[in-house]
């Protein structure tokens, strides 16, 4: 079998002496990997690097093998290497691709968003927000979505500050009450969708997200702990 692809690599392990196992998020084929011959080579390294776009050719004798992949560049994504928070992000997405995307599962939607964060990290400012927003996005594609469209204890549309940490629900100030400091903080931007954010919003953003990739989709996988490169990247957006 064989087909031919464009993705981005997430994953890069030594194979032996002189080849690579890669993880690469394709646009058809999902999270797919492969064993690149000579991967571990001079010429290779710089083009086996998590973050950068490639186009793939895979072989394999059967589907569910390991198969084999060719290799070319298509976009580096060096540049985020000299911004100490943007690589920490770029570590972030990778590790969380690999812990959360079904392998071979295609996702058109939360591919193309990838690929747009993945491109933020490169000038734009506002990237933080972009991966708050994506992380929820995470949540909603594997069937984990939250519901900020009214409060859960009043039905309200007006002043939905907090987030239900049972029902993943946006709760009202008013309808917190006395429960308030049990709740998760809903920053207006991530409610929305869109906009500008604050550091605090991002960080208060991140809490909220990071609560449900553990406890939800974490426990959905075993228990599993959430990548270590998620947590030094709000260690990193925290200072």
């Amino acid at each position: 079998m064989d087909w031919r692809d464009e993705g981005v690599i997430v994953s890069v392990r030594k194979h032996g002496e002189t080849s690579a196992i890669i993880e690469v998020l394709t646009v058809e084929h999902g999270r797919h990997a492969g064993v690149v011959r000579g991967g571990a080579s001079r010429r290779m390294t710089p083009v086996l690097q998590p973050g950068n776009q490639v186009e793939l050719e895979w072989r394999a004798r059967l589907e569910e093998h390991l198969g084999s992949y060719r290799v070319e560049l298509l976009q580096s994504r060096s540049g985020v290497m000299a911004d100490r928070a943007a690589l920490a992000a770029l570590g972030a997405i990778s590790a969380l691709v690999c812990f959360a995307f079904p392998e071979r599962m295609v996702m058109p939607e939360l591919y193309a968003s990838t690929l747009a964060l993945f491109d933020a990290l490169q000038g734009d400012q506002e990237w933080p927000s972009i991966y708050a927003l994506w992380e929820l996005q995470l949540l909603e594609e594997l069937g984990f979505g939250l519901d900020f469209s009214s409060c859960a204890a009043t039905g309200g549309l007006q002043e939905l500050i907090y987030v239900s940490p049972k029902s993943g629900r946006a709760v009202s100030r008013q309808g917190a009450g006395v429960w308030a400091e049990k709740l998760l903080p809903l920053p207006l931007f991530l409610r929305l969708g869109n906009g500008s954010a604050s550091k605090e919003d991002v960080r208060d953003a991140l809490k909220t997200t990071g609560y449900f990739l553990e406890r939800w989709l974490a426990a959905s996988l075993g228990n599993r702990p959430l990548p270590a490169a998620r947590t030094r990247l709000v260690a990193v957006l925290s200072r």
